[in-house]
């Protein structure tokens, strides 16, 4: 429809314009046709006079003569028709008071157009009837044409339409494909050009990339319900031995007091160890989304607020800290879970008399921060899956744990634009480290600490 609307209001104007011209150039014709003709009627009226002058019969078609005598009167070709009666305007003409004259006499349907040129004491006319026709048969010949035109241009404006549409017509067949069975398994057909093309492998990224959430999903459902089996066991197997041997009434008797507390310590470990798997799961459920905002921080103030929850959670552990000021951009709950999480990990394999050492400081456009303990390290076999879910070394396997720890490191990390590695530590244990881009500090400290060296923050 807006194709063949185009065309209509092209060829509207088109039309009108053609006419103007071609209408413009006929009358010019005329016009100088008929001045031609009344010069040379005016040279034989000269040399005969007015009143003498043989005006030859009219052939039936052509031009038309009309001689203006000084009285008034006028003289005609025979059998000419009847032309309008002597204009004022022509009159005076013929009287010397104007010059020559053109006018047109379009009153009726026989319209003329009639040019007036003083002769002698009076003038001649010469005549031609104004003729529309050619400007008429033009008109309606444009106007067919105009018709075939809009025609075609609906025509051809459906067909590209629905050529250019056909792929999108198929791409919402396969959304709605889609959303109806739940599969987002096959791509759709890479089609089309331009545009079109660009929106169906846009189409397709999100589909690549919501099969790989699906499947890190599955996964992750996979591993939970293996990982949670053994200590949903182990704690179902221990509360239904002291609910069947407290049915019987034989608790004390079959459970001396010793042995019951360190079954009720296991029941207490086990549900800890259930939190702290189903805390460190509902974080990787989550993945990257979050409400924590990004801001500017300090990540000394990370990692002494994380060795303060460290040494909460477990008294006996001993952390040295060595923390220089460094400013990232960044969520400081995430940052402060990856910090504790890594000095867990250390004071898992530290022994009670080597503190687990914890540095930070600032590397060119980075901020670096160290965690090694003085344990066994890492074997070399372990170190390409140190980071993976739920996976733990067979040196581990003994230790309370989830196996998800470092990989809420690596997520923390990846989400921060940094880098996480493992290598083994001065002391022999393992050496991890924190590689994070810094950001410039903010506008008011920099001023505040304008012509120092450094500013550093340490703590024990």
């Amino acid at each position: 429809m807006i194709a063949a609307t185009a065309i209509a209001v092209s060829v509207f104007l088109a039309f009108q314009v053609a006419s103007e011209l071609l209408d413009s150039e006929l009358r010019d014709n005329a016009e100088n046709q008929l001045r031609a003709d009344s010069r040379v009627l005016a040279t034989t009226v000269e040399r005969t006079g007015l009143a003498q002058v043989q005006l030859p019969p009219y052939p039936g078609s052509g031009r038309l003569v009309r001689v203006i005598l000084p009285d008034g009167s006028t003289r005609t070709p025979a059998g000419q028709p009847a032309l309008p009666p002597v204009s004022g305007h022509a009159w005076r003409v013929a009287q010397g008071a104007s010059a020559d004259l053109m006018e047109s006499n379009d009153s009726d349907d026989d319209g003329y157009l009639i040019y007036t040129l003083r002769v002698g004491d009076g003038a001649v006319q010469v005549a031609r009837n104004s003729d529309d026709s050619p400007v008429n048969q033009f008109g309606l010949g444009m106007l067919l044409i105009g018709l075939l035109c809009v025609a075609g241009g609906a025509l051809v404006g459906r067909t590209v339409a629905r050529t250019g549409l056909a792929p999108i017509d198929r791409l919402t067949a396969a959304a709605v494909r889609v959303a109806q069975t739940r599969d987002i398994d096959a791509d759709i057909p890479d089609e089309g050009g331009g545009e079109i093309r660009r929106l169906i492998q846009s189409i397709n990224d999100m589909l690549a990339a919501l099969r790989d959430s699906r499947r890190a999903q599955r996964l992750l459902a996979e591993d939970a319900a293996h990982e949670l089996k053994t200590p949903l066991t182990s704690l179902r197997l221990n509360v239904e031995l002291l609910i069947r041997l407290d049915r019987r009434g034989t608790l004390d008797s079959a459970l001396p007091a010793d042995s019951r507390t360190r079954l009720l310590n296991d029941l207490g470990a086990q549900v800890a160890e259930l939190s702290t798997l189903a805390a460190e799961l509902t974080d990787l459920a989550r993945g990257d989304v979050s409400d924590e905002s990004t801001e500017l921080l300090d990540v000394a103030d990370v990692v002494v607020a994380a060795a303060t929850r460290a040494r909460s959670r477990v008294p006996d552990i001993e952390v040295a800290l060595d923390v220089t000021t460094v400013w990232v951009s960044g969520r400081p709950a995430a940052l402060q879970r990856a910090v504790l999480n890594l000095i867990d990990n250390a004071s898992k394999w530290s022994p009670a008399e080597q503190p687990v050492q914890v540095r930070l400081r600032a590397e060119g456009a980075s901020a670096v921060l160290e965690v090694d303990d003085a344990g066994p390290g890492i074997d070399a076999a372990d170190v390409p899956r140190v980071f993976d879910r739920f996976y733990r070394a067979e040196s581990a396997r003994a230790l309370p744990g989830s196996g998800l720890g470092l990989s809420i490191v690596q997520r923390v990390v990846d989400a921060h634009a940094g880098q996480v590695t493992v290598t083994r530590s001065a002391r022999g244990g393992a050496l991890l480290r924190i590689i994070l881009p810094a950001a410039a500090p903010p506008a008011r400290l920099t001023q505040l600490t304008a012509g120092a060296d450094t500013v550093t923050a340490a703590g024990p």
